[in-house]
């Protein structure tokens, strides 16, 4: 078979609104699903409180520690920080969205580099707007996708550097408002805590969270989580969920499809959407091992940064929408029945 040279092309809608209705129709129940989930900060704070506690004890010890206590533990907290600003993107703690806000901040800061309140304006159109160039930045960019190729050593130098990539891309979205007073106390809040623990907790322990950081979300078995999301790896399936262990710690981030289908659910409920709609989901093609996905990702040349759909057609969705079309479809149909 031939390496790709293109994305996919897809003249069909993004296919999780269709499904959302056709669910709430043939299982109404999970209505009862969607809500927020206020214990989710407890979470955040066990998680910025390891991360310090961890900064601190690598603080002293050889540098080979440093590295190797950022790849088996800092990576896997990091990332589970990331699901926590996944959730407070989706205003899924509190009622108020400035709260949530500050705590996807609070979530952030041992991440170093500050992108919790630009990753929430970016995702929600992700939602909004899946494989629309200039609206998903969860796209490559073209130039990005050529650049790389399909070779293990680009690959693997792409996913070591995957928030650099991540970072130029929001350049291209040019309807989104790109810095606000959230954007920049977020910058503030991250720079103040990122110069204190090199101050004062040390070097050592500064390099642990910037090692921690980039194996997160890179050159790591996790790195999995990124392609698994919606990298095509059967037919023109766009969205893919993963079912296997690390979901235990890793906030059922795996549950993908579920999340776009009904992204007003928490974490801790996703798990319910597949098993009250399992005819849904157990069709569809997913993912039981991210280090298998990972390591396929790197060594077959079927598998790039062009196995993605794009379309162009934004379709009837308004650039304001707030990408709930659970809570969108139930309001519709009780103002029907009124």
């Amino acid at each position: 078979m031939t390496e790709s040279t293109d994305f996919v092309y897809s003249t069909e809608p993004e296919p999780h609104r269709i499904r959302t209705k056709s669910i709430l129709k043939d299982h109404p129940d999970i209505r009862n699903l969607i809500g927020r989930n206020p214990l989710t900060i407890f979470a955040i704070i066990g998680l910025v409180a390891f991360q310090v506690v961890m900064a601190w004890v690598v603080s002293d010890v050889s540098w080979w520690w440093v590295v190797i206590a950022a790849y088996l533990l800092g990576a896997f907290a990091d990332h589970s920080l990331f699901v926590m600003i996944h959730e407070c993107a989706h205003n899924l703690l509190f009622k108020k969205k400035a709260w949530n806000t500050i705590a996807g901040i609070f979530s952030n800061l041992p991440q170093l580099f500050p992108s919790s309140v630009s990753f929430q304006r970016y995702h929600i159109k992700h939602h909004s707007f899946q494989g629309i160039h200039e609206l998903d930045a969860d796209l490559p960019d073209l130039w990005e996708a050529k650049l790389i190729k399909n070779s293990t050593i680009g690959k693997a130098v792409w996913l070591l550097i995957y928030p650099v990539f991540q970072a130029i891309r929001v350049f291209r979205m040019k309807e989104i408002k790109p810095v606000d007073g959230w954007v920049i106390l977020n910058w503030l809040a991250c720079i103040a805590f990122g110069v204190a623990m090199y101050m004062f907790v040390g070097p050592k322990a500064f390099y642990y969270l910037l090692f921690s950081f980039f194996f997160s979300v890179g050159l790591h078995p996790l790195g999995g989580r990124w392609i698994q999301e919606h990298y095509i790896v059967s037919g023109t399936q766009e969205t893919y969920s993963y079912y296997g262990v690390l979901n235990t710690v890793a906030f059922n981030v795996g549950y993908h499809n579920e999340h776009h289908d009904f992204p007003s659910v928490p974490w801790n409920k996703l798990p319910q959407i597949k098993s009250s709609a399992a005819s849904y989901y157990d069709s569809l093609f997913s993912h039981n091992s991210w280090t298998r996905l990972w390591l396929r990702f790197l060594f077959d040349r079927q598998l790039g940064l062009y196995s993605r759909v794009v379309r162009k057609d934004r379709g009837k969705v308004a650039l304001t929408d707030e990408s709930k079309p659970d809570e969108d479809l139930i309001r519709k149909e009780e103002e029907a029945a009124a």
